[in-house]
């Protein structure tokens, strides 16, 4: 780790650790347990695997019943920064695969934050969970594993992928991942195996148009599924492997087709041509025309123009069908059925002419007799919600299951029973600050909660005996756990993991829900967080904390998400060492509706959510137990740009802060005049009084690294006090464990020096 300070600096690194509170419990035993990541189950057998996050060490555990005995497949024993994801099991749960190594950057490069001379790479791996050691499959990401375990596939460079699971198999370069398995035109995605593992079913996007194509895995021939001229996606296998639903939206036309080399209209005219088809193709995006099936562009935008602009009365003469799309009648989406062996299809559902409900389906899923998905963003309503259609119906419609009013957060909140008959869901219907587990017939019917107490439950993945769910569990001083819950309901098991006997849990305080009111009048939730220790008449120092995202929301306990994980525990440190902490639910978070989450002029409209981080820090001000000239704030990300906000614009209120990997300067503006830069902290720069504590990965694939290189720049012109740590290769959120709790450690002496101290910063070289 390469740590740069300003001289003065580095003079209270050296006395500022005796500072901190004696005989309080450290931040190494706050992130010391083990924490379950993902899990998985498999289809035939009650088992279940999960990834498990441990000092930095990253594993594979699985489980069976009935004891449910957790046991390690992998020994990647390092804390070396390599990333694990995407675990998934065989149908029978003997074979577990995973992708070890993180996805490339912008520029092509796998991360490397150990700084390992041989670089590092993105490859699939594979366990028995009976035992032995794990060994590399091949080089690739986002396995989809057939039925019996034996193949997987994955998608590189527009093409799939396959490669044999059984260890020391010798085969051909195309049973090795080293030579494409199916090679198509277009650019093939969403491989998905048929349940009985005889074929294999794809999408073939075409630019303008996209096919469903399924493989026979004997006869090794591609069909496709009544082909044509329209966006076919999100291919759902049939039980019984006979049939494919899929999505089907109008093809793009004229004015949205992309035409790169004239491909869209099959016109070879010359260079010249070409460069004016690409300055036309150019108008179209500028004036908010998409390309490509992908993307969406064939969806003709809910039967009117996409991305409609009001009073745009030369577009509104277009002739129908030039800049927008739909079938007969004016529907611009249906859900189809194939026969797998003629290649017919026929049309389930369609939606409504004008629709504004159902313009998109990004994913079907089908169990038993019902397709199921799940609809985000949508139009009038504040909350996501989960629809079926039954497959079976002489007239299907979509039926509403989850008529909660809550937070349904994405594909991992969701799970299908195995004979398809109940959807289980995670939401925060009837407690919104937390998360539970319901359940609701896919026929339709009212929704139960099924987990109880106070804690907080994701991820439902169901057994294959349908008497249980595998859950995540979080609660105030329990982190993350793998529990067992049945679905009749009542208290769920811990799996995963035991706490060791030096975990703070007695030093852990129950977060209060505290409202605060911004100046505009919004509400705003907050965790409060009390030191144990505080006595009466006693002012102590307060510290906010501000989560990124912003699409995120804070718990009054463990959070599902690693970092929040993390900076949950960090606020229960904070607290043990005597601060009072409140953590900021700002608007354009989620878990409070869609209004909240797309609250008016946030981010570079106006920053208008950084008025709830002041009245947040009004609020602790105003307490009797808070000093008002000692508040603190610290953040990552969206955190760390409103930490430099709090910085720049009121160092009055806030006397230091810690800001990683923020955000401070939206866009390339520098116009005074322009309302992104003058809601940006860049612009504010002349009022920055307060000290500042600032750590960035130069890999940050979230954020960009130059906007701490060119934050510094400014802090150095103006002589105002910074600290520094720059971690070459690391991430938006570093991979080693060990710099975590060095860099904690460092902030809570930056902390205690210029907050709980109140020291004046030294400003001169």
């Amino acid at each position: 780790m390469h740590r740069a300070l300003r001289p003065a600096a580095a003079a209270f690194f050296a006395l500022a650790t005796p500072l901190l509170a004696q005989g309080k419990p450290t931040i190494a035993q706050f992130l010391s347990p083990a924490s379950p990541l993902e899990l998985t189950s498999a289809k035939r057998a009650d088992r279940v695997a999960w990834i498990a996050y441990e000092r930095g060490m990253r594993n594979v555990y699985a489980a069976a019943a009935p004891a449910f005995a957790p046991v390690r497949l992998t020994s990647f024993l390092k804390d070396d920064g390599t990333d694990l994801t995407d675990v998934s099991l065989s149908d029978d749960g003997s074979l577990a695969v995973f992708v070890r190594g993180s996805a490339p950057n912008r520029a092509g490069w796998i991360a490397n934050p150990s700084h390992d001379p041989n670089g590092a790479e993105q490859a699939i791996w594979a366990a028995r969970t009976s035992g032995g050691t794990s060994w590399r499959v091949a080089e690739g990401s986002a396995p989809a594993l057939s039925p019996d375990g034996r193949w997987l596939l994955f998608v590189k460079d527009g093409q799939i992928y396959r490669a044999s699971s059984v260890r020391g198999a010798t085969a051909s370069a195309r049973d090795t991942g080293g030579a494409p398995f199916i090679k198509s035109w277009g650019r093939q995605r969403s491989p998905a195996w048929s349940p009985d593992g005889s074929a294999i079913a794809f999408v073939s996007d075409r630019e303008n148009h996209a096919f469903i194509a399924v493989y026979d895995v004997r006869a090794r021939t591609i069909a496709y599924m009544a082909p044509g001229v329209d966006c076919d996606a999100s291919p759902a296998w049939s039980p019984d492997s006979k049939r494919i639903a899929f999505v089907r939206r109008p093809g793009t036309p004229f004015g949205m087709q992309a035409q790169q080399g004239l491909g869209g209209l099959g016109n070879p005219m010359g260079p010249a041509y070409n460069a004016a088809m690409a300055a036309q193709q150019a108008q179209a995006r500028t004036l908010g025309f998409g390309s490509g099936c992908a993307s969406g562009a064939g969806s003709g935008g809910g039967g009117g123009a996409p991305n409609a602009r009001p009073g745009d009365s030369a577009r509104a003469k277009r002739p129908a069908g030039l800049y927008t799309s739909a079938f007969a009648g004016g529907s611009t989406l249906a859900v189809m059925i194939a026969d797998v062996v003629t290649g017919q299809a026929t049309e389930l559902w369609h939606n409504a002419a004008n629709e504004k409900l159902f313009t998109n389906i990004p994913n079907l899923r089908w169990e038993g007799g019902s397709l199921v998905f799940h609809l985000t963003n949508i139009p009038g309503d504040e909350w996501d919600r989960v629809y079926s259609i039954n497959t079976a119906a002489a007239s299907a419609a979509p039926v509403l299951l989850t008529t909660t009013d809550g937070l349904i957060e994405d594909a991992s909140s969701i799970a299908l029973s195995p004979d398809g008959k109940t959807l289980y869901y995670s939401t925060n219907a009837g407690d919104i600050e937390r998360r539970h587990i319901w359940a609701v017939p896919t026929s339709g019917g009212t929704p139960a909660r099924l987990s109880t107490g106070d804690g907080i439950e994701t991820a439902p993945v169901p057994l294959a005996s349908g008497k249980n769910l595998a859950v995540l569990y979080f609660g105030a001083s329990q982190p993350a756990s793998v529990r067992i819950l049945p679905v009749s309901g009542g208290q769920a098991r811990v799996v995963f993991p035991t706490l060791a006997k030096d975990f703070p849990k007695a030093d852990h305080v129950a977060p209060q829900i505290v409202m605060t009111k911004a100046a505009d009048g919004t509400d705003i939730h907050n965790q409060l967080f009390l030191p144990k220790d505080a006595r009466a008449g006693e002012r102590r120092p307060a510290i906010v904390f501000v989560h990124g995202g912003p699409i995120r929301q804070m718990l009054p306990g463990y959070h599902y998400m690693q970092f929040y994980h993390w900076a949950y525990a960090v606020n229960q440190w904070l607290a043990s060492q005597g601060y009072v902490v409140l953590s900021i639910n700002y608007r354009s978070g989620i878990g409070y509706g869609r209004s909240f989450r797309f609250a008016e002029k946030t981010a570079a409209r106006g920053n208008s959510e950084y008025q709830d981080v002041v009245a947040g820090a009004q609020y602790l001000q105003s307490r009797a137990d808070v000093d008002p000239k000692r508040v603190g704030i610290w953040g990552l990300s969206y955190g760390g740009l409103l930490t430099a906000e709090a910085l720049a614009r009121n160092s009055d209120i806030f006397v230091a802060g810690a800001d990683m990997a923020g955000v401070h300067l939206y866009g390339p503006s520098l116009d005074t005049g322009n309302v992104a830069y003058t809601s940006s902290a860049a612009s504010h720069i002349d009022t920055w009084k307060s000290p500042v504590f600032l750590v960035h990965g130069d890999d940050d694939r979230n954020v960009d690294f130059a906007q701490t290189v060119g934050l510094v720049q400014l802090l150095r012109a103006h002589d105002i006090h910074y600290e520094l740590i720059v971690i070459p290769d690391d991430l938006h959120e570093s991979m080693i464990h060990q710099r975590w709790i060095d860099t904690f450690g460092k902030m809570g002496d930056f902390l205690h020096r210029f907050v709980w101290n109140h020291e004046v910063a030294t400003t001169g070289r």
